[in-house]
C-alpha cells in the first residue's frame, strides 16, 4: 500500500481513465516513482509493457524498446511494410533501417495503436533517464503523438536527467510526517516510538530510506539503547548517500561468490539466464550464490533474469569493487555475451591503444548505423578513437562520432568530441576525406550556434581540402545557402565571391552549382533583376539533397512557381518514402512556401501546422522558425491578427538566436501583409522601409512584396514613392518572362496608369493570370478592377469581377479581403447579406482535420493517411469523426461535394 500518494494516484489514475497520453513522474532516488507507478497499474484492466533503463545498455541502441517490445513483436508485421521493416532492423530483427530514428518512433507509435484495437495498452517506462538515446527518442516521439489512441505512456526519471520537451509531468515531493510514520510502521514495527522518530527525521520523506534505514540498526539501536543511530552523518549527507552506504555494507557482508555474481550482473544487463551463469562461471562461482544475495534483499532471480531491489544497490555494488574484480567481470562477460556487448567489455578492459579492439567497436558503429541509432554510433566511435593506435585513424573516428552526435541532435559531445579530432588532426597526416568531413561537422556546429558565416568559412575549408568532386559540390551548396540565409553581415558579399571561386569549371552538377552561388552572390550584391538559367544535369535523381532543396527554392528566383511546388512536392513524398523524418521539416518549408506562393493557401496551412509539429518532435528550431514565419503570413492573410503575432514573434526570437535570416524575413514580410490586409497602409509602408535595411534586407522575397508596397503608396496618395519599387519589379518579372509575375505586373501598373490606360492593362492582367493559376492574385486584380469599374459607373461590369473576387477569397480563407470584395459589391447597389463566409464550413476545421479530410477525398485509407501524416489510424479516424458534422456531411463519399477540398 502507498502512502501519502493519493493525490498523485489520482492525477495517474484520471490519465487511465482517459485512456491516451503521456505523463513523466519525476523526483529524486528513492522518493517512490516505480511504486507509484506500478500501483497505478496493478489494478487497471489493460496491458502493461514494461521497461527498466539500465545504465550498462545506455550505448546500446534501441536496447531498452526492444525489452519494452519483445512480447509482442508477433504485431510487427501487421505495420506498413515501411514501418514494419524499420523497426525490425532497429531491433535487430533481420533487416536494416533505411530511415531515421524518427521513422523507428512513428512505427513504435502504429505498433501501441495496433495493440490497443484489442484492449488499452499501458506502457511503463522507469528509470528513463537511463535510456539508450534512440530508445528515449522513439519513446518520446510515440508519446508526443498520442490523441485518441487508448494508449497511455508512463515514464519515471530522476529530476533533470531525462529532457521530455512538451510532455506533462508530475513531481513527487517528499512524503508528510504521518504518511511516513505509516511507512515506518509497516516496515519496523518493533521500534520505539524514540527510535521511530529519528529514523522518520533521518529520511526526510523519503520513502526508500524509510525502508532502508532500519536494516542498518544495530540491534541495541533497534532498543533505543544507543544514540546516536549509526546512520546520523548529519544533514550535510545527502539521504540517499545514507541508504548508499546501507546497502554497500550488506553488500560486503556477502560471500565473495555472491559479490561476484552482483558485480556480473551489474556490469551487463542480460535476461538470459544461460549467458549469466556462463560468465559467473568463468569466475568460480554459479547461479546458486545469488541465494545470500536475495535474502539480504538486494535482489531478485528469476527467469526475466536479475532485477535489483533498488538502481542504488548496483550502483553501490560498482562502487565497492575493486579494479581488479571489475576487468575480471568484463572480461567473464566479453566471452559469453554478444557481438556488441562484447566489443564494450572489451574496450572496458583496454588500456592501452589495440586496433583490434578498436576495429571490433567501429563495427559496431557501423551496425548500430544499419539500425539507425546515430548516439550508440558516436559512442562507439568514440570509444574506438581513444584506442587507435595511428593518429590518423583516431582523426577520422573522433570526426565520425562528432558527426553522429550531431546527427542525433547531441550537439554540446559534438563539440567536445569535434575538439578531440581537431588538436590531434593538427600534428597528423590525414586522408583526404578526413579534413573535409572534419570541416562539414564544425560549420554544421557553427551554423547550430548561430554563427552561419562561420560556419561557411570552415565548408571553405574542406572544399579546399577535398578532391572528390561531389564532396566538394556538397560543401559549396552548403556554402553558398548559408551565406544568403545569414543575416546581414559585411562579409557577405566577399564569402559568396569565394565560394563561386571554389566551384569547378565543368558541366552538369558542377555547373548547376556555379550557376547557383553566382545568383546568391547576386543577390547578396543587390542585383535585383537576378533570374537563372541552368540545365539539369543526366541522372538527375542522384543529386544531393541539399542541392535539390537549393533548385526548389532557387525557382522563385526565376517565378518558376510550377516547378517549385512539382520539386519540393517531389522532396517531401522521397523523404516520406525513404523513411527521413529528420529531412522533413527543411523539405516540408520549401513545399509550404510554393504552396503559398501558388495561391493554395487552404494547403499551406495544413502542410505548415504539419510541419511546425515535426519540427518541433524532431527538435529542429532553424526550419521551426522559417515555418513559424511562414504561418504567420498565412494567418495574416486570414486575417487572424493574434495568430500572426504569435507566430512571428517565434520565428523573430529563433532567426534571431541563430542569426537565421529567412525565419525572419518571412515574419517581417507576413507583419507588413497583415498591416496591408487591414488598410494599414502607412504602417505597410513603414514596416518594409525598415526591413530593407534590417538583417533580412538580402532575402529574394521581398520582390514579392513589391506589388503590395505600390498600391499602398497609391492608397497613400504618394504615387511617386511606387515608381522605384515599380522600375524593379518590372524588370525582374519581364525578365523571367512568368505569366504570374507579369499580371501582377500589368495589375500595378494599371493602378499607376491613366483612366484611358487602366481597362486595358487590367485586362491584359486577367488574360495573363487565365494562362498560370494563382486564384490569390487573380482575385486581388479582379477586385482591383471591379474598384476601378464602380468608381467610373461601370456597375454591371464590376459586379461580375467583384463576385469572382468574393467567392475565390472565400475559397482561400482570406477573411478581410472577401470583407473588403462584399463591400464593394454593396457599394455597385447590389443588396448582399451578411456574407457567407462563416458558412465555409472548412473554416471550422482544424489545421490537422483539414489535412486528414483533404487526404480523405483523394480516397486513401485511415492507415495510408496516417502513414503520410505521421499519426495513427485511429487518431485519423477520430478526426474524421469530429470533421464529419462540421462539414455537413456523413461519410467520406460526400466530401467530393465539398468546394475547396477537390
Amino acid at each position: 500500500m502507498l502512502y501519502g500518494r493519493q493525490a498523485e494516484q489520482a492525477v495517474i489514475g484520471g490519465l487511465l481513465d482517459g485512456r491516451s497520453g503521456a505523463l513523466v513522474v519525476r523526483g529524486e532516488a528513492g522518493i517512490g516513482k516505480s511504486a507509484l507507478l506500478e500501483s497505478c497499474v496493478a489494478g487497471a484492466r489493460v496491458r502493461v509493457l514494461r521497461v527498466t533503463g539500465v545504465e550498462s545498455e545506455a550505448d546500446l541502441p534501441f536496447a531498452a524498446l526492444h525489452l519494452l517490445l519483445r512480447p509482442v513483436v508477433d504485431h510487427i508485421e501487421a505495420l506498413p511494410p515501411q514501418q514494419a521493416e524499420a523497426l525490425r532492423g532497429a531491433l535487430g530483427l533481420g533487416g536494416a533501417t533505411r530511415g531515421d530514428r524518427f521513422l523507428v518512433g512513428l512505427a513504435t507509435l502504429s505498433l501501441l495503436v495496433e495493440l490497443s484495437a484489442a484492449g488499452p495498452v499501458v506502457c511503463v517506462v522507469d528509470d528513463a533517464q537511463w535510456l539508450d538515446g534512440e530508445s528515449a527518442d522513439a519513446l518520446l516521439f510515440a508519446a508526443r503523438r498520442l490523441y485518441a489512441e487508448p494508449v497511455v505512456v508512463l515514464f519515471g526519471a530522476r529530476e533533470g536527467d531525462f529532457p521530455a520537451r512538451g510532455l506533462p509531468e508530475l513531481r513527487l515531493g517528499t512524503l508528510d510526517a504521518e504518511a511516513a510514520r505509516e511507512v515506518l510502521a509497516e516496515q519496523a514495527a518493533d521500534l520505539p516510538p524514540a527510535v521511530r522518530d529519528q529514523v522518520v527525521a533521518e529520511a526526510g520523506g523519503n520513502p526508500l530510506a524509510l525502508v532502508e534505514l532500519p536494516r542498518m540498526l544495530t540491534a541495541e539501536q533497534r532498543r533505543g539503547a544507543v544514540v546516536p543511530l549509526s546512520f546520523s552523518l548529519g544533514a550535510a549527507q545527502p539521504v540517499t548517500d545514507r541508504v548508499l552506504t546501507g546497502f554497500h555494507d550488506r553488500i560486503a557482508a556477502l560471500p565473495e561468490a555472491t559479490r561476484c555474481c552482483l558485480l556480473v550482473a551489474a556490469l551487463d544487463h542480460h535476461d538470459e539466464l544461460d549467458v549469466l551463469a556462463g560468465a559467473v562461471g568463468l569466475l568460480g562461482a554459479s547461479l546458486a550464490d545469488f541465494a545470500e544475495a536475495e535474502r539480504a534483499g538486494l535482489v531478485r532471480v528469476g527467469l526475466g533474469g536479475v532485477v535489483f531491489h533498488h538502481p542504488l544497490v548496483r550502483t553501490a555494488v560498482l562502487l565497492g569493487c575493486d579494479i581488479a574484480a571489475r576487468m575480471a567481470a568484463h572480461r567473464a562477460l566479453a566471452e559469453t555475451v554478444d557481438e556488441d556487448r562484447r566489443a564494450w567489455h572489451l574496450a572496458a578492459v583496454t588500456r592501452q591503444p589495440d586496433e583490434e579492439v578498436a576495429g571490433q567497436l567501429e563495427s559496431l558503429a557501423l551496425r548500430a548505423r544499419q539500425r539507425g541509432g546515430q548516439t550508440a554510433v558516436s559512442a562507439a566511435y568514440a570509444r574506438a578513437a581513444e584506442l587507435s593506435a595511428d593518429p590518423g585513424e583516431a582523426v577520422r573516428r573522433w570526426t565520425a562520432a562528432a558527426a553522429a552526435a550531431a546527427e542525433a541532435g547531441l550537439w554540446e559531445r559534438a563539440r567536445v568530441l569535434v575538439d578531440r579530432a581537431r588538436r590531434l588532426a593538427e600534428e597528423t597526416t590525414l586522408e583526404e576525406a578526413v579534413p573535409a568531413e572534419l570541416a562539414l561537422v564544425r560549420a554544421k556546429l557553427e551554423i547550430e550556434a548561430g554563427r552561419p558565416l562561420d560556419g561557411v568559412r570552415l565548408l571553405h575549408e574542406g572544399a579546399e581540402a577535398v578532391g572528390d568532386l561531389s564532396v566538394k559540390l556538397s560543401l559549396l551548396s552548403l556554402a553558398g545557402f548559408y551565406t544568403w540565409a545569414s543575416a546581414a553581415h559585411p562579409d557577405q558579399v566577399a564569402l559568396a565571391r569565394r565560394t563561386e571561386e571554389l566551384c569547378p569549371d565543368g558541366d552538369g552538377l558542377a555547373a548547376m552549382v556555379r550557376t547557383f552561388n553566382h545568383a546568391f552572390r547576386l543577390i547578396l550584391e543587390g542585383d535585383a533583376v537576378t533570374t537563372l538559367t541552368y540545365r539539369m544535369p543526366d541522372q538527375a535523381e542522384r543529386i544531393p539533397f541539399e542541392l535539390r532543396f537549393i533548385i526548389a527554392y532557387q525557382s522563385m528566383v526565376r517565378a518558376d512557381l510550377d516547378g517549385m511546388l512539382e520539386g519540393s512536392a517531389q522532396i517531401v513524398q522521397d523523404c516520406r518514402a525513404e523513411g527521413r523524418l529528420g529531412r522533413l521539416p527543411q523539405a516540408m518549408t520549401i513545399f509550404t512556401i510554393a504552396q503559398l506562393l501558388n495561391g493554395h493557401h487552404r494547403s499551406a496551412r495544413s502542410a505548415v501546422a504539419a510541419g511546425l509539429a515535426l519540427a518541433a518532435d524532431v527538435g529542429q528550431p532553424q526550419w521551426g522558425s522559417y515555418l513559424a514565419g511562414v504561418h504567420a503570413w498565412l494567418s495574416a492573410i486570414a486575417g487572424a491578427q493574434e495568430e500572426c503575432a504569435a507566430m512571428a514573434e517565434q520565428a523573430i526570437w529563433e532567426a534571431g538566436h541563430r542569426r537565421w535570416m529567412p525565419g525572419y524575413c518571412w515574419a517581417e514580410y507576413a507583419l507588413a501583409a497583415l498591416d496591408f490586409t487591414l488598410g494599414r497602409y502607412e504602417a505597410m509602408l513603414d514596416r518594409v522601409d525598415r526591413a530593407m535595411s534590417g538583417p533580412a534586407s538580402h532575402a529574394f522575397l521581398w520582390r514579392y512584396s513589391w506589388p503590395d508596397y505600390i498600391e499602398a503608396a497609391v492608397r497613400v496618395g504618394d504615387p511617386h514613392r511606387a515608381q522605384q519599387p515599380l522600375r524593379l519589379y518590372a524588370e525582374w518579372a519581364e525578365a523571367t518572362g512568368r505569366s504570374r509575375a507579369l499580371a501582377v505586373l500589368y495589375r500595378v501598373r494599371a493602378l499607376l496608369a491613366p483612366d484611358s490606360q487602366a481597362v486595358e492593362l487590367y485586362e491584359r492582367a486577367l488574360a495573363l493570370h487565365s494562362e498560370a493559376e494563382q486564384p490569390f492574385d487573380q482575385a486581388r486584380t479582379r477586385l482591383l478592377y471591379g474598384e476601378w469599374l464602380r468608381r467610373h459607373k461601370r456597375r454591371a461590369e464590376a459586379r461580375t469581377q467583384l463576385q469572382a473576387a468574393m467567392d475565390a477569397f472565400d475559397q482561400l480563407g482570406a477573411a478581410p479581403w472577401s470583407d473588403r470584395a462584399a463591400a464593394e459589391l454593396r457599394a455597385t447597389g447590389l443588396s448582399l447579406p451578411d456574407h457567407a463566409r462563416t458558412a465555409d464550413p472548412l473554416n471550422v476545421l482544424t489545421p490537422q482535420e483539414l489535412q486528414v479530410v483533404r487526404l480523405a477525398v483523394t480516397g486513401a485509407s485511415n492507415r495510408e493517411i496516417g502513414a503520410h501524416l505521421f499519426l495513427s489510424p485511429r487518431t485519423v479516424a477520430s478526426h474524421l469523426y469530429k470533421a464529419f458534422p462540421k462539414l455537413g456531411v456523413s461519410s467520406r463519399a460526400e466530401l467530393s461535394r465539398l468546394p475547396g477540398l477537390t
